[in-house]
């Protein structure tokens, strides 16, 4: 497999547990700026002036239950604005994920919605494979970037409320 492509090894991921990744998309224009998870990165020289307009990130957990590891873009299918991870890993139990805003749960293997106010949408999912214990990108439609968030524009992927009024 393509080093450049490879995500994490096997024994870096618990069961029932994510990793939070940022991809960039091959073709920034089949990427909907306005989603929560999607951010972008400009090139900046020592000036601090950005060179090349800035490229589009996109966000994907990586999800490992049953043993098996599947990954999806980093938002619920509720409102998009949404993240599932918001940096500090996904909630899991029983090998679903949750939607920690609305509540909504996503099989992991599947990304389907089996309860919820998005009942029956299914996650975007972001093909990746295993090779000799090691997760490894296998959507041609993404490019690896890092382990952790994109750089976003704005906290418009951070769905916490707060209720002191700040």
């Amino acid at each position: 497999m393509d080093a450049d492509r490879r995500i994490a090894a096997l024994d870096e991921m618990p069961e029932d547990s994510t990793l939070l990744v940022t991809l960039r998309p091959v073709d920034p224009d089949s990427v909907d700026e306005s989603e929560g998870d999607v951010g972008k990165n400009g090139d900046v020289d020592v000036d601090g002036v950005e060179t090349n307009g800035g490229s589009f990130e996109a966000e994907a957990i990586l999800l490992r239950t049953d043993g098996d590891v599947s990954a999806f873009r980093n938002y619920c299918q509720h409102w998009t604005d949404v993240r599932l991870d918001k940096d500090e890993g996904a909630f899991v139990r029983n090998g679903e994920v949750f939607c920690q805003k609305h509540g909504a749960t996503f099989e992991g293997g599947t990304g389907y919605c089996n309860f919820g106010p998005c009942e029956g949408a299914i996650l975007e999912d972001v093909d990746v494979t295993v090779d000799d214990g090691a997760v490894y990108l296998a959507d041609d439609a993404y490019e690896f970037v890092r382990r952790g968030p994109s750089h976003r524009d704005d906290d418009a992927g951070d769905s916490r409320i707060d209720f002191t009024g700040n």
